[in-house]
């Protein structure tokens, strides 16, 4: 089959085109046709050799960690019935970027009726991170919502499940276009966090979605009101906020950091899906790349070139 090799560490250069052994479904598992491959900025760090500790890759490994496609096979313990399903799924952390992937059976999500592959794909990761982080931080009606990163993958949700729970949204994005992204999908304010003065012109907040870290959450976290909620759910700056316990406890601030079980974890995903076939959230595809140029993924991911979610697209050899 065809795939993209990790052999070495470094730039987008080190993702190589090659071939690699069709997998076999054993027992417990599921083979899928991939149609479609789901791009987190997290793999960029992990591609580099710089991803957030536990997460390591070993060259030379095939990477990715979400696939979206039909089941193809199962093996001994699995339901026939799973065979020419649509499905998404997380491949274990690594193995996505290929023709075909053999998972746990068990960690299959089937795509619902009325909602395209793709779209259930960029929910796969991204769906379960912002309906995790809002049930987190429990945003209620006319609570003033700051969203950073908002015209990203994750952002972009947060955005709409805050506005679906009565919040007012406040967008911090990088750049007016990525602004009116935002405002698109219902936020009620933008703001460049690029700008100087930015933190002024957002105001006062109760809740925080941070998902650049470093200065740019550092001075969100001053926005909070006593009683806020702040939650970080990315590093797109490359580091945490890193806001000490001590400092939010003499505001009267909560730092949020969500914990779930893997039961709890399924739920999120699953209810991300439905609620993209209801048409109630709608996830923003911003770019699409044959599988040959992840390459090219990853180099437009690193340049914040993109909105939205990044797709690797698997077309016949």
């Amino acid at each position: 089959m065809r795939a993209v090799w990790l052999r070495e560490f470094g730039g987008p250069e080190v993702l190589v085109p090659g071939e690699a052994p069709d997998p076999v479904a054993g027992d417990g598992q599921a083979l899928i046709d991939v149609e479609f491959v789901n791009i987190t900025f997290v793999e960029t760090q992990l591609r580099s050799g710089t991803g957030p500790a536990p997460v390591k890759l070993e060259p030379p490994v095939i990477p990715g960690n979400g696939v979206g496609g039909v089941v193809a096979a199962v093996g001994g313990g699995v339901d026939a019935g799973l065979v020419g399903r649509r499905v998404v799924s997380s491949t274990g952390g690594s193995g996505a970027y290929a023709e075909k992937v053999a998972v746990d059976a068990e960690g299959l999500f089937e795509v619902p009726d009325g909602l395209a592959l793709d779209d259930a794909v960029a929910l796969l990761a991204d769906g379960r991170t912002a309906s995790m982080m809002v049930d987190a931080a429990g945003p209620r009606p006319g609570e003033r919502v700051l969203v950073e990163a908002a015209a990203g993958g994750v952002g972009t949700l947060l955005v709409q499940l805050a506005k679906a729970r009565g919040a007012v949204v406040v967008a911090a994005a990088g750049g007016a276009s990525k602004a009116e992204v935002a405002m698109g999908l219902g936020a009620d304010e933008a703001v460049d966090y690029r700008e100087a003065g930015w933190a002024g012109k957002a105001g006062a907040v109760d809740v925080v979605f941070d998902g650049v870290g470093g200065d740019v959450a550092r001075e969100a976290f001053t926005l909070l009101r006593s009683g806020g909620r702040m939650v970080s759910f990315g590093l797109a700056s490359g580091e945490w906020a890193s806001i000490p316990e001590e400092g939010a406890a003499e505001r009267g601030v909560t730092l949020v950091r969500p914990q779930a079980t893997p039961e709890r974890l399924r739920e999120f995903t699953v209810s991300a899906l439905e609620e993209a076939a209801q048409g109630r959230l709608r996830p923003v595809i911003g770019r699409r790349f044959p599988l040959e140029d992840a390459a090219d993924a990853h180099r437009a991911i690193q340049s914040r070139a993109t909105v939205g979610k990044t797709l690797l697209e698997v077309r016949p050899g």
